[in-house]
Parts: structure tokens; C-alpha cells; sequence
């Protein structure tokens, strides 16, 4: 890969405008790193503010074949916005406008660099529903959603980020402007490009609009806390639920440890010897809502180790929710550093893998806790560790690759929703043959020849 030197800085430099372009080391450090924790120092940062400048820089990078990082708010968990062979960092937080907000056909347009929960308040206001809500949503943006492919509680009734992005403006590694998908909701018209660049990670092009989807508002939404003395009932009880024409918006789980970690911030915390809980939401009309809550109660009163707690006002919900989104930053009151997974395997085989983590978790001494989004079989383990101890640090890398190939055994997958990076690379073979990653490594050659967009990622490297 060629440096960037004084003459690339300068050239840059006049595409963005000298505000808008840094080499400074403090500014680098900055951008060196993301929710993985990894560093990767880059040559050089810019802010771009148009697609425009995008091209051109693209067709600058193209020329001389440096390396070019695109990255969104940093908050992406698996290095994939790290610039693991130096070059350009192209922070796309500038590009954060609300196009446009369709409210008769349902559609907004936006930029990259729009926060998400941004975009949900916007569209709130015309009663109106962006439903991906991933735990950073007051601080991640569309583009890496897009990235990434992210998801978030509503998953198991909404669908993930692709299920609502029905059009695309990608700058590619060339500098040309592609476009790929519509603003209606059927298009059949030549190949679904817009899937494809959808959790490619910044492989293949640069995002620059999204067109989304939007659903109406739910009229109403009912919150249920579900607590038992036994893991294993409650693991299983997931599938039970969804099984009982029951179709919650949110089914969120956390196990023992996860509960100990933020139970001081909820107002009735629950009893002691509680293993784990589920936090269920349904919506929709309140009929509909009073029907499945029937059956929701139903279902739990003959369950000997739970109970079940309806959320008594917006007080109460905020304090469940705040607690839920704040697991992952109060787990290092645990340990100083964690290795932090999110396979997903099929909802009625969660009870095997949460069984197998606690076992995992005895036999090479860690600490290990569960918790995250059951209603689709999305789990987040936790691997808490001081990576200063080497041999505490081997063992929870033991532990990560054994809860991988458990998740594979298990018919499940690598990664539900935070993509693979840099941290998951080299585990990519144990879901995907030889030729399935040889055909991907085809896509990537044909879209970026010369390999200069997020180099070093997704493929595992000798």
C-alpha cells in the first residue's frame, strides 16, 4: 500500500478544505480505535461533507492506492472501522442530514452520519416508526448500521437494519456513484445490489444515502418483567413463548451475573437467588396487546420457578431499559477487559448454549455472562479478563474460540449483528467452506481491484 505523503495530504486537503483534513497524532489516536479496543494508528483523517467529495477522493486513493477506512461513530465492536493497514480514516459524521421524510409513502432518505436515534425522534414526529435499535442507538449512525447490518431488541419482530433499507447511493472504490435499490417497495430490476453492500463492512463501497422504510407508529406497547430461580427454565421458556401466539416486539435476556452488574439501577431490583430474567415487550393495538398479555400470564403462572411483573409507568420501563442497555459498560466493574461475542443460534437450542457457556466458564476459571436478544436467538457472551494476566488472556481466547465451534455445532452463526472485522476473521472458516469464501473474495476484487477499501478485514489473513 502506498504512504500517504505531503503531496496526497495537500491533494486531500483541497478536496475537504484544511478544517476538514488533520495529520495531527492527537487527532489520529482519536480515530485509532472502536468498541473492539484494538489500536491502529492512521496516516490521516477527513471529515467529508458530500458524496462529491467522496468520488473524488475514492478516485484520488484509486490513483495512488492507499488505503481508505470509512468509518461512522466508532462504535462497532469488532475492529471494523480501524485502520489495521494505515492510510485514510473517511469520518462520514458531517454527512448527517434527514434528506427527506415521506410520511404518505412511508420512506425517509438520509445520509450516513445520521445518528439513529436521531432519525427515530424525526420520524416519531409524524407518528411514524424506524424500528432497528441497536444499544448505541443515541450515538451510532444509518451508515455504519448499514455497515454492519445491525439489530437491536426489535429484531424478533421487526427485523434487522437490510429488512429496512430499500435503497442505496454507494460511491465505489473507482469513484463512481452507484445507485441500487428504489423508493418503492417492490423493484426487481436487475440484481439486488442493495443486500449486497448491506453488512459488508465498507469491503465494497462507500454508503452515502440510505432510502428506509418506516412502519406507523404502534398505538400502544406494554413492558413485562419475567424473573425465575432457574437459568435453564428460563432459556427454554423463550421459545415456548413465541410458540404460543405470542409475538412480543422485544424478548431481551440476561443471566445472574448480568442482573448483578446493573440490578443498582433499577428501582425493585429483583429478589435475591434470582438466575435470570427476560424482559418482554408487546405492541400494537390494545386489543391485540390485552389478548397476548392473557396468554402471556397464562403461560407463566404454570411455570413453578417465575413471575411475572407488568411494568406499572414510562418510570419503570426507562429504569428496565436503562439497565439493559447499560450490561456491556458495567461489565468492567468485573474485570478491565472482556472479549465480547454475539452468535446467535436457533431460539430452541439457547438453553444448550447458555448450559455451555456456564460450563465453559468453570472448567477455565473466568468469568463468563450471557445476555442479549433471545427472542432471535442473538446472545452476547461476555469474556471478562485482564489482558495484563498472559495466562488469564490465553484462556478467555480458548474460551472465544470454543463458544464459536459450539455455536456452528449448534446450527447457529459467528456473528448475529456486529459483523466479523478484524476480531472474527480467522474464525471464518469453521461456518463457511473454502468456496463460499473464495466466491466472496471474488465480489471484493471485482468491486475494489486493487484493494484499497477496509483492507484486512473479514478475511482471514496468513
Amino acid at each position: 500500500m502506498t504512504p500517504l505523503n505531503a503531496n496526497i495530504i495537500k491533494k486531500l486537503t483541497a478536496i475537504v478544505g484544511s478544517e476538514f483534513s488533520t495529520v495531527r497524532r492527537e487527532d489520529l489516536h482519536c480515530y485509532s480505535f472502536d468498541g473492539a479496543g484494538k489500536i491502529f494508528l492512521p496516516d490521516a483523517v477527513v471529515f467529508p461533507e458530500s458524496t462529491g467529495q467522496i468520488s473524488a477522493i475514492m478516485r484520488l486513493a484509486c490513483e495512488h492506492g492507499f488505503p481508505v477506512v470509512p468509518r461512522g461513530a466508532g462504535t462497532g465492536m469488532t475492529g471494523g472501522s480501524v485502520a489495521v493497514q494505515g492510510g485514510l480514516i473517511l469520518a462520514l459524521t458531517r454527512m448527517n442530514r434527514i434528506l427527506e421524510i415521506d410520511e404518505k409513502n412511508q420512506i425517509a432518505i438520509a445520509e450516513p452520519g445520521v445518528i439513529t436515534g436521531d432519525l427515530q425522534s424525526a420520524v416519531k414526529k409524524h407518528g411514524l416508526f424506524y424500528p432497528p435499535d441497536p444499544a448505541s442507538l443515541k450515538f451510532c449512525t444509518l451508515g455504519g448500521n448499514a455497515a454492519e447490518c445491525a439489530g437491536g431488541p426489535s429484531a424478533v419482530k421487526y427485523g434487522v437494519t437490510k429488512d429496512f433499507i430499500i435503497g442505496l447511493e454507494v460511491v465505489l472504490a473507482s469513484g463512481d456513484i452507484l445507485n441500487a435499490g428504489t423508493r418503492t417497495e417492490k423493484g426487481v430490476t436487475g440484481y439486488d445490489l442493495t443486500r449486497l453492500f448491506i453488512g459488508s463492512e465498507g469491503t465494497l463501497g462507500i454508503i452515502t444515502k440510505l432510502i428506509v422504510r418506516l412502519l406507523p407508529l404502534p398505538e400502544h406497547k406494554e413492558t413485562f418483567l419475567i424473573t425465575s430461580t432457574s437459568l435453564a427454565r428460563t432459556t427454554a421458556l423463550v421459545a415456548r413463548i413465541l410458540n404460543s401466539n405470542i409475538r412480543p416486539c422485544t424478548l431481551e435476556y440476561m443471566d445472574r451475573t448480568a442482573i448483578a452488574v446493573v440490578k443498582d439501577m433499577l428501582s425493585s431490583p429483583p429478589m435475591p437467588g434470582t438466575e435470570a430474567l427476560l424482559l418482554l415487550e408487546i405492541d400494537g393495538d390494545r386489543e391485540a396487546i390485552e389478548r397476548q398479555t392473557a396468554r402471556l400470564k397464562a403461560l407463566i403462572d404454570k411455570e413453578p420457578d417465575c413471575t411475572c411483573r407488568q411494568a406499572a409507568d414510562a418510570a419503570e420501563v426507562a429504569d428496565l431499559w436503562q439497565a439493559r442497555r447499560s450490561i456491556s459498560p458495567a461489565t468492567f466493574n468485573l474485570k478491565p477487559h472482556k472479549i465480547s461475542e454475539d452468535v446467535a443460534v436457533p431460539r430452541t437450542r439457547i438453553p444448550d448454549l447458555v448450559a455451555f457457556t456456564e460450563k465453559l466458564s468453570q472448567e477455565l476459571d473466568l468469568i463468563i455472562l450471557t445476555f442479549g436478544h433471545a427472542g432471535d436467538g442473538n446472545i452476547h457472551v461476555n469474556i471478562m479478563l485482564d489482558k495484563e494476566n498472559p495466562d488469564e488472556l490465553a484462556r478467555g481466547e480458548k474460551a472465544k474460540e470454543l463458544l464459536f465451534r459450539q455455536a456452528i455445532d449448534l446450527g447457529g452463526t459467528l456473528s448475529g449483528e456486529h459483523g466479523i472485522g478484524i476480531s472474527k476473521a480467522a474464525f471464518l472458516p469453521l461456518e463457511l467452506n473454502e468456496a463460499t469464501i473464495n466466491a466472496m473474495k471474488g465480489l471484493k476484487h471485482l468491486f475494489d481491484p486493487k484493494n484499497i477499501l477496509n483492507p484486512g478485514k473479514i478475511f482471514p489473513t496468513s
